[in-house]
């Protein structure tokens, strides 16, 4: 890690910790990911491989350099969805501070509708990180979109158990996928995609 990128992580933790203190619109919070999260998703994308990687929620940009900085490590890209205008700006502004930017491409999108247009197996790794109550009808773009022996990474998945629940029990049913609950942040749920 530079020391650039390290002070970046350091700046943007305080940054989001102190302005979701504060605000209480959702649209306007942060709601980053947890250091230990960020270093659980650099792991999981340079251990699999993952080249091809998709972030649904980018707010700030957090968790993008993350998946990024491993992606740099072994050329990748992360493409990285959000909807709002406000925090595209932050995130745009963010990766602009780094080396990391041409390994970022920031989609300015609703994800649904983005995901439905995706052609089938185009991403190693899925990281789910933003409005929980819409993963059960993106399902089945998002089961389309994962590769066979490709990674889905949903997080929330202690801290918003409740709200998780039915999507969990969905991926948990399918055969195409073996799970686990890993207790990471804010608890990281792991769906890898063994068959079509």
């Amino acid at each position: 890690m530079t020391i650039a990128l390290a002070e970046l992580f350091n700046e943007l933790e305080a940054f989001g910790k102190a302005n979701d203190t504060v605000t209480t619109d959702r649209a306007l919070r942060m709601l980053n990911i947890t250091h230990d999260t960020g270093e659980f998703l650099e792991l999981l994308v340079r251990a699999l491989g993952a080249r091809r990687v998709l972030e649904v929620g980018t707010s700030n940009g957090y968790s993008t350099l993350w998946l990024a900085k491993a992606a740099q490590a072994i050329d990748g890209l992360v493409t990285t969805l959000e909807q709002s205008a406000y925090k595209i700006d932050l995130a745009t502004k963010n990766f602009a501070r780094t080396s990391l930017a041409p390994h970022i491409k920031l989609v300015h999108s609703e994800a649904g509708s983005f995901i439905n247009q995706l052609a089938s197996e185009a991403f190693d790794l899925v990281f789910l990180d933003s409005e929980r109550t819409e993963y059960v009808g993106w399902w089945p773009g998002v089961r389309a979109i994962v590769r066979v022996g490709g990674l889905l990474v949903a997080d929330n998945a202690t801290s918003h158990a409740q709200e998780m629940q039915p999507f969990i029990s969905m991926v948990k049913t399918d055969a195409s996928f073996i799970t686990s609950l890993v207790p990471v942040g804010n608890g990281e749920f792991l769906a890898l995609k063994v068959a079509s």
